[in-house]
């Protein structure tokens, strides 16, 4: 088995690296069967960005704060863990963005796509789905379209649903929604193409954001999966990862 290493810059990440080079052979990411992720989430994210064009699954250990899509860090039996681990296939989201001054560019995202105002003035949108238009007038601070894998981020925090990893559909999450009053936002099918038209973009600007790359002054985003990516996250076990979901949707209770 090749294994190829990819680590966070703090120490605690690089020194683990380290230690992994020492009892494991490092391979080349294009050569590798796995790419072993030592950080936290945003590593994880990071990753997922780096080696989009590469084949080889990515195993996460935890060296960051709350990992909640890695595995627990342990330098014993990592071939044994890898070969046993249960997959999950995911998808990102594909935004096509057109600014203003009718510039286009396109950028993918793990997480989420977000639309947040620039300035004072609430941000006003039209909401499209398939086509079809769902909102006429959206007055907020921004919305979201987020993957199963981002709802448990800033989705959840802005009070969308979380949902297991292989669910087939996204979260429409407005941000502090004006009109329509107390709009929940929505959940649609996977398969949906969906698109935000701004309203007077020169005087209510909005920037559009996918993950971590932000597009300044948009006049139109579209957002639909990209079927054609698809990247293979590895865990130790299937169960746990679905029983720490199955928490964060019940906030903690216990039965």
């Amino acid at each position: 088995m090749k294994i190829a290493f990819h680590a966070s810059r703090k120490l605690r990440a690089q020194n683990a690296l380290a230690e992994l080079k020492n009892h494991y052979q490092s391979a080349p990411p294009e050569e590798a069967d796995v790419i072993v992720v030592l950080g936290g989430d945003g590593s994880m994210l990071h990753a997922l960005h780096h080696y989009i064009d590469y084949q080889a699954p990515l195993f996460g250990m935890n060296l960051g704060t709350l990992g909640f899509l890695l595995n627990d860090y342990n330098i014993k039996k990592l071939q044994e863990r890898i070969a046993s681990a249960a997959h999950f296939n995911i998808h990102p989201l594909k935004m096509e963005a057109i600014d203003k001054d009718g510039n286009k560019s396109k950028h993918y995202a793990f997480n989420e796509v977000s639309l947040l105002r620039e300035t004072h003035a609430s941000a006003k949108l039209k909401v499209h789905v398939n086509d079809k238009l769902r909102i006429k007038d959206l007055v907020c601070d921004g919305v979201m379209v987020s993957t199963p894998m981002g709802s448990t981020a800033y989705n959840s925090s802005a009070g969308g649903p979380i949902l297991q990893l292989d669910a087939n559909v996204m979260p429409i999450t407005p941000i502090s929604p004006f009109r329509p009053r107390h709009w929940p936002g929505a959940v649609v099918s996977n398969k949906c193409k969906i698109k935000f038209e701004v309203f007077k973009p020169n005087e209510r600007p909005v920037s559009a954001t996918a993950d971590t790359t932000e597009i300044r002054d948009v006049r139109e985003v579209n957002i639909q999966v990209a079927k054609r990516i698809t990247k293979t996250l590895m865990f130790d076990d299937a169960e746990s990862l679905r029983e720490r979901i199955f928490r964060e949707q019940f906030a903690g209770g216990q039965c």
